[in-house]
């Protein structure tokens, strides 16, 4: 398809009220709302039903780099102004809240939703957390504690990695991924996650470096694949439905197809690290152990002063490759796509793990295939660069359903595949549309309206 058929579609809904650029969204609510972060710090929750704010608050004195949900009735944000917070905000608490948006400056100061638990942590990377359940047989929707992982509070340049756990708001664990030597730069984009009974985590470094690290049912961790395949940072990174791969995008225009290695937890494929001793906590089920760096590898620096706003990218720089150890360290990515689009983030897979779905600083959004990653669609509408995309998740009913309609627009636009409603009342039939259609939305940089 040319690019000029692909321009066609148009979005489903747009979502205008912020006043700057839109940096994170998220579908929480089994799909009923949508939650949209800007760069003064607001927070606006988007009721999917008919497409108006529920909630609005200032949520950090600085810009907000993530957004997720924990449950039905809590709502995690991560802030500029080095503050992980989790807010309790349940469908009773909107009724308290207001529902003027960012754009309105006039509005007094807005109640914010009761807070559970504030973190502080280290936000100077541009890096957004990642969360997991404690353990794996448990739901993160269902599940009432947490782990978080964000970027080494004390070194912002260190290749080190902090978990903490909620609500007890501890340090578990400071998982070293190589020496400050090593020069990866900062940590860029996580991901934490469980796969056959072991805790994995995947981290993009500044130097395009990506690296999966896997815990060991002895309580070290392995380094099991590491590969640089940009040559510019990793501004994203998500992991399949499947836990079988996951994929990287920069400031340069390469997308990359990373493998997760399958390996025995009992056994030490490369033991950089030895387990640390620890007093006695009585949260042996939950906790993690310290661990002792042992230097691996190697890596070029890269500056990220000014990373988003960068006006000219060296895109000619071919990909940096790491050799295979004899260690074990495998350094084989599934395949490597130039775009000829730099700075895409915000990627995101669909919960069925047939599409993916960039941002980009060129201002329109890119839908791939997650098989052969070939360009699907090109979504314009907004006039300036986009930061965030999300999908919302699909029900096991939907997943088989082809999407005949893909949009993008301005602010916060929602594209979607509905599903027939059959025969509900008005309301039954707009919360089923909210909850089973194929949303996809994007923020851009700046609202004009």
């Amino acid at each position: 398809m040319s690019e000029s058929q692909q321009a066609v579609a148009q979005p489903k809904s747009v979502l205008r009220g912020h006043l700057t650029q839109v940096h994170a969204t998220a579908f929480i609510r089994q799909n009923e709302r949508l939650a949209s972060g800007d760069a003064d710090g607001f927070v606006v929750l988007w009721d999917l039903t008919i497409m108006r704010p529920r909630a609005v608050w200032r949520a950090h004195n600085g810009a907000i780099l993530g957004i997720s949900g924990w449950g039905n009735d809590k709502v995690i944000t991560e802030g500029r102004d080095n503050r992980l917070v989790v807010w309790r905000i349940s469908l009773a608490d909107e009724e308290n809240l207001s529902t003027a948006l960012p754009l309105d400056e006039s509005t007094p100061e807005r109640p914010q939703p009761w807070i559970l638990h504030i973190l502080e942590i280290n936000t100077m990377n541009f890096c957004s957390f990642a969360q997991c359940s404690p353990r794996p047989d448990t739901d993160l929707a269902v599940s009432d504690e947490l782990f978080v992982a964000v970027p080494n509070t004390l070194a912002t340049e260190a290749p080190q990695v902090d978990v903490f756990h909620l609500p007890s708001q501890s340090r578990q664990s400071t998982v070293h991924l190589g020496s400050k030597a090593e020069k990866k730069g900062m940590v860029m984009a996580l991901s934490l996650f469980w796969r056959q009974e072991s805790l994995f985590l995947l981290a993009g470094y500044e130097n395009g470096l990506a690296v999966v690290a896997r815990r060991r049912h002895g309580g070290a961790w392995d380094i099991l694949y590491k590969y640089q395949a940009h040559s510019q940072p990793i501004l994203s990174l998500d992991l399949a439905p499947d836990k079988e791969c996951f994929l990287t995008s920069g400031a340069d225009a390469i997308i990359a197809k990373h493998p997760i290695p399958n390996a025995d937890p009992t056994t030490p494929l490369v033991p950089v690290f030895k387990r640390a001793e620890r007093p006695e906590t009585g949260r042996t089920d939950t906790r993690l152990e310290e661990v002792t760096p042992q230097s691996t590898g190697t890596g070029i620096s890269v500056p990220s002063a000014g990373l988003a706003s960068t006006s000219s990218l060296n895109t000619e720089t071919p990909p940096r490759s790491l050799p295979k150890k004899a260690t074990g360290v495998e350094a084989s990515p599934l395949k490597i796509i130039d775009t000829k689009h730099a700075g895409q983030q915000g990627l995101q897979i669909r919960s069925d793990g047939r599409i993916f779905a960039t941002a980009g600083w060129d201002s329109k959004i890119r839908v791939y295939s997650a098989r052969t990653m070939a360009e699907l669609a090109v979504l314009k509408w907004h006039d300036v660069g986009c930061y965030a995309t999300t999908f919302a998740v699909i029900a096991d009913s939907q997943k088989g359903i082809d999407d005949s309609t893909l949009a993008g627009g301005e602010g916060i636009t929602a594209a979607a595949t509905i599903a027939q409603p059959g025969d509900l009342s008005v309301k039954e039939k707009r919360i089923k549309v909210a909850k089973n259609a194929h949303w996809l939305a994007a923020g851009n940089r700046k609202n004009h309206k």
